[in-house]
């Protein structure tokens, strides 16, 4: 079962955007569509969630997704803490000429791995 909220953006620059501009670089920022709202999904059972933009008008602009999956560690045999294992996330941002730039990035070994990252302009939004 998933939980939902929604996040209402007064401007376009809003704070919580910045994170995920970053990613994108200097060079697409410009060409971004912003968000006016952001719909956040969150899954239960998993370190899971989707967030939808959309603009004004109301179509979608933003789509992130990303998951994260931990398993218990432990140094001495006593004392454990979950471990990042493997993480995803998904960014694709609606460019001003209605293209999708995207932007994959997994980390198949967690902390302790490299990360892979893939960069694509899709004619549509990834579902």
């Amino acid at each position: 079962m998933r939980a939902s909220s929604t996040i209402e953006l007064d401007h376009p620059d809003h704070p919580c955007l910045a994170p995920w501009r970053a990613l994108l670089g200097h060079h697409w920022r410009a060409r971004l569509i912003a968000p006016r709202r952001l719909r956040i999904y969150r899954e239960y059972e998993v370190a899971a969630r989707r967030v939808v933009g959309s603009d004004a008008a109301g179509a979608p602009c933003l789509c992130v997704c990303d998951y994260r999956r931990f398993e218990p560690r432990s140094d001495d045999g006593e004392t454990f803490y979950a471990a990042l294992v493997h993480a995803e996330s998904h960014l694709a941002w609606r460019l001003d000429d209605g293209r999708w730039l995207s932007l994959r990035r997994i980390a198949p070994q967690g902390e302790d791995g490299a990360l892979l990252e893939q960069r694509a302009l899709r004619a549509e939004m990834p579902r």
